[in-house]
């Protein structure tokens, strides 16, 4: 049941969207000076971290382009797999209801690694820059398991002024956290603006707005997860289905998966805070930042100007 310490853990990056805010496949879109990508720098990181394998959740129909973008660059730096998220995918005795065209969700793109992680792995989004500090608090975390009855989680938690962008609205997860790093709660604000320089959230859609705490924690969808993780999240995954199929739109999210493990009393979430800063391109217009961050950081040598060597 329980991960040797010595067990390199898997990455798991979620690249299955097609980014309709930004406007056209962001996965594959160059912000670094010899033209890297931002998942080129998270794969950076976890491999300097000590992640051993990367694994790639993505679409069939992206596979070509992002095979010749992204995978076969990246294979020859580490072990590669691929992984299509599909609709049919499901456990035995469900089926894909007549009309449904809308993916899953990020929990149901975790689930189709099932068949391909073994051990212990963390996950993140291909189009988020997460800071190198992260990645080496989710592979601690995952090299040093605890040893009890208990599934002990983490969630790289960050500061909420360090993930907004000035373009636009965000999703974010809004997290309380104990005296002890545990995280008790997280309420979802699917809008989250910059308002003179202070995040605020808006639950109607722009007409009123709420003032979030300064500082506060917020999860990034970056996760780290023991090696019997899946077979929960499968659990979950059917009494989901069982409730939402014939809803077409409802969504199987990852915080969704982990909120029922934890209100089950079977598992609890470790928050690992960091100070980095995330940068994305959730709009276009915020391709320019992520370029100017990344130019900044190779100046301050954290990064070469080629990221990767043939």
């Amino acid at each position: 049941m329980y991960t040797k310490a010595s067990e390199k853990p898997t990455l798991v990056i979620m690249a299955a969207g097609m980014g309709s805010r930004f406007g056209g496949l962001k996965q594959i879109t160059p912000v670094g000076p010899s033209g890297e990508l931002i998942i080129d720098y998270s794969i950076y990181d976890a491999i300097s971290a000590g992640f051993e394998t990367v694994v790639f959740v993505i679409k069939r129909e992206i596979e070509q382009a992002f095979r010749q973008q992204i995978g076969d660059r990246i294979a020859r730096q580490t072990n590669v797999r691929y992984v299509y998220q599909e609709l049919d995918m499901l456990p035995d005795g469900f089926s894909v209801p007549e009309g449904r065209t809308k993916p899953w969700g990020t929990g149901h793109a975790v689930l189709c690694c099932r068949d391909v992680v073994s051990g212990p792995f963390a996950v993140i989004n291909a189009d988020d820059y997460y800071g190198r500090e992260c990645f080496k608090l989710l592979c601690d975390f995952l090299k040093s398991p605890t040893q009890d009855d208990k599934l002990h989680l983490a969630m790289a938690g960050y500061i909420l002024e360090n993930t907004l962008t000035e373009h636009g609205y965000v999703s974010r997860g809004i997290c309380s956290v104990d005296n002890n790093g545990i995280l008790t709660d997280i309420v979802e604000r699917t809008r989250i603006e910059l308002k003179d320089g202070v995040a605020m959230y808006s639950e109607d859609g722009g007409a009123s707005w709420t003032k979030l705490q300064a500082g506060s924690t917020v999860s990034m969808n970056c996760w780290a997860f023991p090696a019997t993780t899946l077979i929960h999240f499968e659990s979950i995954f059917k009494q989901f289905l069982q409730s939402d199929i014939d809803i077409k739109k409802s969504e199987f999210y990852l915080p969704f998966a982990v909120d029922q493990l934890v209100k089950a009393g079977k598992a609890n979430v470790k928050v690992l805070h960091t100070n980095d800063r995330w940068y994305g391109m959730t709009y276009a217009d915020d391709r320019k930042l992520v370029i100017d961050a990344i130019d900044s950081l190779v100046k301050q040598d954290i990064y070469p100007k080629k990221l990767w060597e043939k």
